[in-house]
Parts: structure tokens; C-alpha cells; sequence
């Protein structure tokens, strides 16, 4: 979309304010107010951010300004006030593109494919919950009457969050998303919301605008909604699963599908598979990046009977014990990444990841199809099926050994997020839990 374009757009739309926003490595949005009176400055300057205060951007107090440069493609009118615009963008420092800007790292992969003769489509499944807090300042699932020990796509339940779903999908309609699901997934309290796919980017930043839409109706109702990837240890974790596939540049064959096959996939398919499971263990540090994370990647099964969540680097059909699943023709689904992943990050490391094993012709082995939480550690090691990683730090120490994925952060950006990571794990282990008080306090 042109500058001239955008104005036309704001003249009809009556928009008076953009929110020039951006995120920041853990996928939060940051933004400035700017009066659409000011749209040539801010097109050709951005938006002013002090780098440091705005989390993980590889900025100290010491350094200049980051600009934000909206990308006008971008443009999406605020549901609930239309008189405003959200713009993702660009970071920039001294005019020159900032590598620690998680969008500018996925652009860069997209661009790399698209020298490969592919374009990169993503779909996701984002779910939430949605919570009460309790005058202790705990939290829980916000609707006392959702207790089913399997609510999964309950409708007592669903029709009791009817109006926050439905405003959710007129809100996605009127953007022109294409939602074509809703439901009650396998928590207490847990939803998810499906639209349509699209380019690896526009599919980035309409997670990143969902998440916080999300966040921002719950607020309106009294409710905390979270994308956490397990908030509590009794209930099936918040996942982010990718339907993914890759097209050529006009964005009109399907190189992923071949219907002679029986999967539905084409030999490139494989091979992309291959590639992602080939780099699993690095893989999670980017899909999966909090200590929290690695509590919802788990064999043991919450109140439900199982934690639909993959621990066993495995592809099968429609079977959701496995890391990667074929839905269907032309495409696979990752199954573990979550919640907290920056989508930006997710599918940058992801894309590198599968045409690391086009490039390589990496097999992703036979097809499993069974049910992976029931088979024993004996057996599974007999068949050499191996496992993700038990915990970030696990995690981050495969992306130290990984290159392809750390190509893909980009050589300032991967140091720096496994530093941020470290960091990460090193608060959380010195921490005293609640556990810890409970079980170690009067006994020792």
C-alpha cells in the first residue's frame, strides 16, 4: 500500500491516530500515538522508541533512538476503535535496518526462500484462556461453572463465553481475516480461535495484533486473558501450532501437495520435514521459549488424559501425539511450539529449519502412527525415537550447537537471545518456589 494510498484510506475511514508499533524479542507490541496529521513524518522518520525501555532489543541507555518504520501493508483499523490504526513496523537505528528486530529477521528469511523460488505460507492455531484474580492475587479460570475434568468443545461452557467469542469473530470478520472457527479446547476456561492462512508475514503480524485483541476485550469484561504456555499444572498447556507449506513466488502451486502420494505430500514436503525434525532441539528454544514452556512439553497427562502437546520428535497423520502432524493434503502441522513464541522468531527459525533439509534432502523417516503417550521410555529408545528437550536450558544449549538455526537469528541477534536466555534460566533456578517452601521449610 502507497503513502498516497494510506491517505486516501484515512480520509474514508475517518482514522485520526496510527499506534506505530513494533515488538521486542518476547513478541510484546510497543507503540507510539501518532495523529494522522503527521503521517509524512512519521513515513518517512518512523517512531522514536528509547531502545532500552522497551525490553529485549539489544540496546543499552547509552544507545541512539530505534525508529520504527511502519509498513503501510500492514495497516490494520483498531475493531473496537475505528478511528484509530495499528502499523507494525521495521526497527531502524542511524537510518540503517537494526538486526535485533524480530520482523526484520523473519523478512530476511522470507527473503532468502523467495531467492529459492518459494513463498511461505503460515497458518496458526492460537489459544488462550481466559482467567479471574482472586483477592489473594492467584489466579484462576474465571467461569466456576467450566469444570468438566474433559470440557473439550463443551457447549454449556462455550455458550457461557458467547459473547466474547462472537465479538472476537465479527472483530476478525470486519478486518477480512476469514475466521471460520471457534471452540472450547481442552482446559477449563481455554479457547481458540481459527482464520485463515496467509504469507508467513501477514500471518506474524495478525497473531501479534489477535494476541493482544484478545487481551485487550478480556480487559473489558473484568478478565485476564493469557497465551502462557502453562499456567497451571493440572490443565492442558496454551499451544501455537503452525500449518504451514511452501508456494512458488506468485503464490498460486502448491509445492507441498501431491495428491498421489499417500500423505498428500510431495517429496519437497518430506524434505522440509525432515529438516524440521532434524533441528527439533534448537528449534524449541525459539517455538518454545520460556522455563514455562518446557512444563506444558511434558508425557505426563493433566486432568484431561492427555497433554496434546509432543515431547517425541516424530511425524505421523492425524495423530496428535506427534511433533509433526499431516492434517491434511499440502501441508504439516508443528505441534510444539506455544503460547509465548514470537511469531516473528517461530517462523523464521522454523523456515530455515525445513529448507535447511530441502536444501540436504533430509528423510524424516517412516510415519508413526501410534499413540506415542502409551508406548514405554524402553521402547521408544529401542526404536530410536528421540525426545525435545526437558527444560530451556537443554534447549538453549542445542541452539549453541545448531547453525542453521542460529543463521537464521542472524549472527548478532543468536548470541544475544541465548544471553537473554541464560539469563532467563538463571533467575528462574535461583528462585525459592512455593514447592520448595511447602516441601523442604518444616522438614529440614
Amino acid at each position: 500500500m502507497t503513502l498516497d494510498e494510506v491517505k486516501t484510506l484515512v480520509a474514508e475511514k475517518g482514522i485520526e491516530f496510527f499506534l506505530c508499533s513494533f515488538v521486542e524479542m518476547a513478541g510484546a507490541p510497543k507503540a507510539k500515538v501518532v495523529p494522522t496529521t503527521h503521517i509524512d513524518d512519521m513515513a518517512e522518520e518512523g517512531a522514536g522508541f528509547a531502545g532500552f525501555a522497551a525490553g529485549e532489543m539489544g540496546q543499552g541507555p547509552h544507545d541512539p533512538d530505534m525508529a520504527s518504520l511502519p509498513d503501510f501493508n500492514s495497516l490494520t483499523i483498531v475493531p473496537w476503535r475505528e478511528n484509530v490504526a495499528w502499523l507494525a513496523g521495521n526497527v531502524h537505528v542511524e537510518d540503517e535496518p537494526w538486526p535485533y528486530c524480530p520482523r526484520t529477521i523473519l523478512q530476511r528469511g522470507l527473503e532468502n526462500a523467495k531467492q529459492k523460488g518459494y513463498l511461505f505460507n503460515v497458518g496458526v492455531e492460537a489459544e488462550f484462556m481466559l482467567l479471574k484474580q482472586g483477592e489473594d492475587g492467584s489466579y484462576a479460570p474465571w467461569d466456576s461453572l467450566d469444570t468438566l475434568g474433559k470440557p473439550c468443545y463443551d457447549l454449556r461452557a462455550l455458550h457461557r463465553n458467547l459473547d466474547t467469542m462472537t465479538t472476537l469473530i465479527k472483530y476478525l470478520q470486519g478486518l477480512g481475516w476469514g475466521p471460520y472457527a471457534n471452540d472450547h479446547e481442552d482446559a477449563n476456561c481455554q479457547f481458540e480461535l481459527n482464520w485463515l492462512y496467509s504469507d508467513a508475514l501477514t500471518t506474524a503480524d495478525r497473531h501479534t495484533f489477535f494476541k493482544w485483541m484478545v487481551k485487550t476485550v478480556a480487559e473489558e469484561q473484568g478478565l485476564t486473558a493469557t497465551f502462557m504456555p502453562k499456567p497451571f499444572a493440572n490443565l492442558t498447556g496454551n499451544g501455537a501450532h503452525l500449518h504451514m507449506s511452501l508456494w512458488d513466488t506468485e503464490n498460486r502451486t502448491n509445492h507441498f501437495l501431491d495428491e498421489s502420494d499417500e500423505n498428500g505430500l510431495s517429496q519437497l514436503a518430506y524434505w522440509f520435514m525432515g529438516g524440521i525434525l532434524h533441528h527439533a532441539k534448537a528449534l524449541v528454544a525459539v517455538t518454545n521459549p520460556l522455563v514455562n514452556s518446557y512444563k506444558r512439553l511434558i508425557s505426563g497427562a493433566p486432568r484431561s488424559g492427555a497433554t496434546w502437546a509432543p515431547v517425541y520428535i516424530t511425524y505421523g497423520g492425524s495423530n496428535r501425539t506427534q511433533m509433526i502432524r499431516i492434517p491434511g493434503p499440502g501441508r504439516i502441522e508443528n505441534r510444539s511450539g506455544d503460547g509465548a513464541a514470537n511469531p516473528y522468531l517461530a517462523m523464521a527459525a522454523t523456515l530455515a529449519a525445513g529448507l535447511d533439509g530441502i536444501e540436504n534432502q533430509i528423510d524424516p523417516g517412516a510415519r508413526n502412527d501410534d499413540n506415542l503417550y502409551e508406548i514405554s521410555l524402553d521402547e521408544l529408545q529401542r526404536r530410536g525415537i528421540d525426545v525435545l528437550p526437558r527444560t530451556l536450558n537443554q534447549a538453549i544449549d542445542c541452539l549453541e550447537e545448531d547453525e542453521v538455526i542460529q543463521s537464521a537469528l542472524g549472527p548478532e541477534y543468536a548470541p544475544y537471545y541465548i544471553e537473554v536466555k541464560r539469563e532467563e534460566w538463571r533467575n528462574y533456578h535461583q528462585s525459592i518456589s512455593q514447592w520448595e517452601t511447602e516441601n523442604y521449610l518444616g522438614l529440614y
